[in-house]
């Protein structure tokens, strides 16, 4: 698709801070401090992704402070009991953690991110190893993507296999992610298809579909505009 992002690998960073399972408390703090994040994945000796630390983990030693321990503590669960009087990483991170393979179809990932409620997920190679990071801002890049490169990609790969003999040209124009079909095509069943492969090509923010069925006839309802022949003579 032009060089347009397909999966995790295209648009995740590289570089990486991560903790390992010893890291002191205060220099977790200090590091999220200084690189201005709100997580940090937790590797063990041969590198793999074992677990999160995220700031949520670290408040829970201060939600102690904030209270009596005899009344705090029947009310909190054993995790947060235990996270709250923990000192290293690898008894305050979040374990198993969520992760995603750099062949990750973005919108799998996305997918992963919303039902685990985080910002960032670790990338990891086959054998676990934190290749990357990928964060919420990482997956909106796609949007980023140049109106020119998308109308290319659907006049090359959806048009012709859908439309091969449309009855007067089809027109792609894209205005901000925005995709407009107009022209006039001879089966109007296909409408629907055509706006879902359109839906799933990078980059697209809409579709307005302006097509319309040979004259004479009336085109698919709530789908495309309709006309006929005595609308054109009106």
């Amino acid at each position: 698709m032009n060089g347009a992002p397909h999966v995790v690998n295209d648009v995740m960073t590289r570089t990486v801070v991560a903790l390992h399972t010893g890291a002191a408390f205060k220099d977790i703090v200090r590091t999220m401090r200084k690189w201005h994040v709100s997580a940090l994945p937790v590797l063990d000796e041969a590198g793999r992704v074992v677990g999160v630390v995220s700031e949520a983990d670290l408040l829970h030693k201060e939600e102690v402070h904030d209270g009596a321990p005899d009344r705090a503590t029947p009310r909190r669960g054993s995790t947060d009991v235990a996270k709250a009087a923990a000192a290293t990483a690898g008894d305050l991170m979040t374990a198993p953690p969520v992760t995603v393979h750099a062949g990750t179809p973005l919108a799998r990932a996305a997918r992963a991110m919303a039902r685990a409620r985080v910002k960032r997920l670790p990338v990891v190679g086959r054998d676990g190893a934190l290749v990357g990071i990928v964060s919420r801002s990482d997956l909106l890049k796609v949007f980023l993507r140049d109106d020119g490169d998308i109308a290319e990609e659907i006049r090359r790969e959806v048009v012709p296999h859908l439309f091969a003999a449309p009855v007067e040209p089809i027109l792609v124009e894209v205005s901000d992610g925005v995709v407009t079909l107009t022209g006039r095509i001879r089966d109007t069943s296909l409408v629907p298809v055509a706006v879902r492969l359109i839906r799933a090509v990078e980059g697209v923010v809409d579709v307005d579909c302006a097509l319309l069925g040979p004259l004479g006839r009336g085109t698919a309802p709530g789908l495309c505009r309709q006309d006929d022949e005595r609308a054109r003579t009106t």
